[in-house]
């Protein structure tokens, strides 16, 4: 199993309530699309440390294949695109379980 992590902060300026649910609402919509999603969910920093990040991404995929059918699935790369408008950092780990 291969577990996918990303967290990203917010770009200033922007609502961070409205653009969590937004990143939310389209991140847990790839379900529909990708079946090698194995789960997925994203969550809202809920602490005050500078070194916190704003929303993260965790899902499981059953292979190393299968992320990387995700990663490129027209889809998926919709939804990366409308986050990078959103976005000031972006940090990723996968790793295998």
């Amino acid at each position: 199993m291969v577990k996918h992590i990303v967290m990203w902060k917010i770009k200033d300026g922007f609502n961070k309530d409205e653009i969590y649910e937004q990143i939310k609402e389209k991140v847990l919509s790839l379900r529909e699309f990708i079946p090698e999603i194995k789960h997925i969910e994203v969550g809202r920093n809920i602490t005050a440390s500078i070194n916190a990040y704003d929303v993260v991404l965790y899902s499981e995929f059953g292979s190393k294949e299968d992320l990387d059918t995700y990663l490129v699935h027209p889809e998926h790369v919709k939804v990366a695109d409308f986050i990078k408008t959103v976005i000031s950092d972006r940090k990723v780990v996968d790793y295998i379980v």
